[in-house]
């Protein structure tokens, strides 16, 4: 990765490994890059220290915000800690399900505010607006392609490697990204099922599919 890249938060990452560089639009589905930034936001949010799950649910263990003020917003959509309640925490699955476009949206706009990636807006039928984006200058994707690649020829060595592998896997990306083929895909599927918020998003995609999922945040939204 280049040194620029340590500075991304999970959802930005994933965001940069999803989006293809010449049609400005993800590889895999656009509903399910939202509920896969959204679980990443969770996964940004364990790592930092600020959250563990429980039995599927979300715990808030650190309500002091992040530095990253999106994550900020979103720890505070979460239950606070609470003595005594029997089952404390929302499901994760239903929180991606209701905050995956609102997650997707911010983290886009940051990207695009901090010149990490560049937009063009569109119309469909000249009405609806949609949006494309590509790699700005500096072109931190290829950073974020390079650690990928990296870290899956070492085995993903750190929790956060398999993390972001994890929910790769469950929005598809998986064949997209490994650089060893079938032993690559499988190794990637099964982090995915160990992971919970790639779990959680799993879910979410799966439950989209048959077209059963959540009917969360309403946002403009761009056509796969």
């Amino acid at each position: 990765m280049t040194h620029d890249a340590p500075a991304l938060t999970l959802p930005e990452e994933l965001i940069l490994l999803a989006l293809d560089p010449d049609r400005g639009k993800p590889t895999c589905g656009a509903r399910d890059l939202a509920y896969g930034t959204a679980g990443a936001a969770l996964a940004e949010l364990e790592l930092q220290g600020r959250i563990r799950e429980e039995g599927g649910r979300i715990q808030v263990v650190n309500p002091l915000d992040p530095a990253d003020p999106i994550l900020a917003a979103l720890l505070r959509t979460l239950d606070p800690p609470a003595k005594g309640r029997r089952r404390p925490g929302i499901r994760a699955r239903r929180w991606v399900g209701e905050y995956d476009r609102y997650v997707l949206e911010k983290y886009l706009d940051s990207l695009v505010e901090r010149s990490v990636l560049s937009r063009t807006t569109h119309r469909v039928l000249g009405v609806l607006p949609y949006h494309r984006h590509f790699p700005g200058e500096p072109d931190l994707s290829r950073g974020v392609l390079d650690r990928f690649a990296a870290a899956e020829a070492a085995g993903y060595p750190t929790h956060r490697d398999r993390v972001l592998a994890s929910l790769a896997a469950a929005i598809g990306l998986a064949g997209d990204l490994t650089r060893l083929g079938r032993t690559g895909r499988t190794v990637m599927k099964v982090m995915r099922r160990s992971e919970w918020t790639a779990v959680a998003v799993r879910y979410n995609v799966e439950q989209n599919e048959t077209g059963n999922g959540w009917s969360g945040y309403s946002g403009s939204g761009d056509p796969d």
